[in-house]
């Protein structure tokens, strides 16, 4: 049984990464706060329940290095609202978290047969789908999502909400990371926000794997977009993924006219699910 959602209830966000989780404080339809996290241990996801506001809850999932600013900046009265257990709405990409989060006693998995995004297949990414969601009906349709993270990916829909496909390649970092652990003789490169672009043509090994990487992925970002704006001309195109600011100044450096058009929007997915969860409350409302 999924649980109730009143249009201004306190409620959680937790995508799960392949690498982090991402979490949201939502009041209503209101995003109010935002930030990311290691994986939990089971046994503290465990305890959650065991809070008695959701003050304690949030110091429970927020980092350690942030705690002071983040109970200064959530909403007064989180300090007394009661639980039992803060509704979590729940989206990942990770089966095996999933399974440890389904232990918590009022959480919500958001599936994609549940996001009204037409022509989807079987196997689309529930990250992908619910960025592309959120976009869309944020900005409008057409809409092009590329999320810069492990993996970079490109989603796209069109004006009748109906999926138009995309691409899916190794992010920055997995590039990078590849190189060092799969060859015998080449370094591993720490990725890293190298401050400019480096030299096209290196005259060292580590700097040629760097301009191998980066600039081979931004003349995929910019084929895909061009073509993309062939397609839709008035096709808008939204960024996100940890890897957005970094390919961003890039693009402003080497592409500028790509750049400029580039809507650049970290909360793509958490806004996917609030258009699920507040769609449903309307639902329940009539």
């Amino acid at each position: 049984m999924k649980p109730q959602r009143h249009r201004e209830e306190i409620w959680l966000a937790l995508e799960i990464g392949n690498s982090r989780l991402h979490w949201a404080l939502f009041i209503g339809e209101t995003l109010y706060s935002a930030w990311d996290t290691d994986y939990l241990a089971e046994s503290v996801i465990q305890h959650l329940t065991e809070f008695q506001t959701l003050d304690d809850l949030l110091l429970a999932i927020s980092p350690s290095h942030q705690q002071s600013n983040f109970l200064t900046n959530t909403p007064p009265l989180c300090a007394f609202v009661s639980l039992p257990p803060c509704p979590l709405v729940l989206a990942s990409v990770v089966p095996s978290q999933t399974a440890i989060w389904q232990t918590y006693p009022n959480v919500r998995v958001i599936t994609l047969d549940q996001i009204p995004l037409k022509g989807v297949y079987p196997t689309l990414g529930i990250d992908r789908a619910l960025a592309l969601w959120g976009a869309a009906k944020t900005w409008g349709f057409p809409m092009l999502v590329i999320d810069a993270g492990t993996a970079l990916t490109f989603t796209a829909a069109d004006a009748n909400e109906c999926l138009v496909g995309g691409a899916i390649l190794p992010g920055l970092g997995l590039q990078f990371a590849t190189l060092g652990q799969k060859t015998g003789q080449l370094p591993l490169v720490e990725m890293q926000n190298f401050p400019s672009l480096p030299a096209r043509f290196a005259l060292n090994t580590k700097e040629a794997i760097q301009s191998g990487i980066i600039y081979t992925v931004l003349a995929g970002i910019k084929d895909f977009i061009e073509a993309w704006l062939q397609l839709f001309p008035n096709g808008k195109i939204a960024i996100k993924g940890g890897d957005r600011t970094l390919l961003i100044n890039y693009l402003q450096a080497l592409y500028p006219e790509i750049a400029d058009t580039l809507i650049v929007e970290t909360n793509l997915i958490f806004w996917g699910m609030c258009e699920i969860v507040m769609g449903d409350s309307t639902d329940e409302i009539k």
